[in-house]
């Protein structure tokens, strides 16, 4: 849905939410039902949280300047198998 603003030449502005794409050149005003044409006007942008902000910028920098490695990363060390062997008929993570 978005907000759209109409302006009657008596009454003044006021706002009509409908289906994006729906809105009409004139509307009926709320007050005196006279016409009233539809005012075009900035869209209305929420600003972005900082730490979304982040992610974007870096998802966005890594396509054109990727980090560059310099060393291989250090292997995982795998669990020691138990030693009791009642344990090895449990199920694996």
């Amino acid at each position: 849905m978005a907000t759209y603003q109409y302006r009657c030449a008596g009454c003044g502005s006021f706002d009509v939410i409908r289906p994006i794409g729906r809105a009409l050149a004139e509307e009926p005003c709320g007050s005196c039902t006279g016409p009233a044409r539809r005012v075009f006007t900035a869209p209305m942008l929420a600003r972005t949280s900082a730490p979304l902000a982040r992610a974007l910028h870096a998802q966005e920098a890594s396509a054109h300047e990727p980090r560059v490695v310099t060393d291989v990363p250090p292997a995982r060390r795998r669990p020691t198998p138990p030693t009791d062997p009642r344990q090895a008929g449990l199920p694996k993570r």
